[in-house]
Formats: structure tokens, sequence, C-alpha cells
């Protein structure tokens, strides 16, 4: 990366940290572009350098803290890879605890950032997260369970929406509840589908 990219990274980083601060104090609806310029300490015509809307900047922002998350929770990529390739089946499983509660607690402490991405769907990009889980992740598993490749997206897309619906409800009823019961709850659903 060159020096000009590193500093169109490091601007955009900027404007991402500074609509979450902003939305830590008042709706999406309510924030206006010079806001979140003079947070992230750069001008009008460099927001718009990068972005053609707060929708623009509000999806950068959710999949950097996806990316995020991710990043803090799955630890090593080749050494879950060799797991999934290597490990014995009954150790292998789709959702567990282990990666769902932090995730889930992950949203809970950026709550105002996801449920301003519900209003926005495109936001979240579920569908991008959904192809890396399934490429990197999901597909090796159910392969090595033996279900027949045309029908893996179709199990995984049951429970990955399902996983979905609970946790927007969970987060149109202001996250009350805590990460570790609606891990159960979704736990329970699984095994209920199985």
């Amino acid at each position: 990366m060159n020096k000009s990219e590193s500093k169109y990274f490091n601007t955009a980083a900027k404007m991402d940290e500074a609509l979450i601060t902003l939305l830590e104090k008042k709706s999406l609806e309510f924030i206006t572009v010079k806001e979140i310029c003079a947070k992230a300490g750069v001008s009008r015509s460099t927001f718009y350098l990068h972005y053609e809307t707060i929708s623009d900047l509000l999806s950068e922002t959710a999949a950097y803290l996806n990316e995020k998350c991710f990043a803090s929770i799955s630890g090593d990529r080749n050494e879950l890879i060799s797991k999934i390739a290597n490990a014995p089946l009954e150790e292998l499983n789709l959702i567990t605890p282990k990666y769902l509660v932090p995730y889930l607690t992950f949203i809970k402490n950026n709550r105002r950032v996801f449920t301003a991405a519900l209003s926005n769907p495109d936001a979240m990009d579920a569908q991008g997260t959904f192809d890396a889980l399934f490429e990197d992740i999901f597909n090796p598993i159910l392969a090595r369970y033996g279900v027949p490749e045309n029908r893996r997206r179709y199990f995984l897309t049951y429970h990955i929406h399902g996983i979905l619906a609970a946790v927007v409800e969970w987060l149109k009823n202001g996250c009350k509840e805590a990460p570790e019961d609606i891990t159960e709850i979704v736990m329970q659903c699984i095994k209920t589908s199985l």
C-alpha cells in the first residue's frame, strides 16, 4: 500500500469511528454530514470523495465492525481451517457458543450501529459475510459430514437466517437479554431443527 492509499484508508477509518461515536448519542436520521466531518476532522469535500451518502458510510462502518469482530474471535485462520480438515466429526459444529457469545456481545456493545444498519439492510452486507463464512468454514464442515454440495447452501441459509432473525428481534428489544441467553435460545432452535 502506498502513502496515498494509506491516507485514504486512515481518513475512511476516522469517518467510521466518527459515525460510531455519533450513533452512541443519537439516531442515524438525526446525524448530519457536517457532524461526521467535524468529529472525524475532515472537510465535507473529503466526505463526498469517499461516500455519496451517510448510508454509504453506514455500510462501510458495519463492514468495518464485522471485520473487527471476526478478527478478534476467529484467531488464526490457518489454524481454524486445519481444525476443520482434521478434527473428529463430533467436534465439528456449524454454530457454537464459543463463537456466538463473543459475536453477540460485540453486537450488544455496538447495538446503535447495528440497529441503524437494520433500517438499511444492505449496510450489514449479510450476503458478503455469509459468502465468506460459507466458503471458509461452513462448506468444508458440511462436506466432511457428507452433505451433498447442491444442498449445502440451502441447509446453511436456513440456519443463518434463523440466527439473524433472532439477532434482529434482540436488537429491536434493545438487547435486554444477555448474549448467553440469546446463544442458548439459538442453540435450542438448532437442536430442534436437526
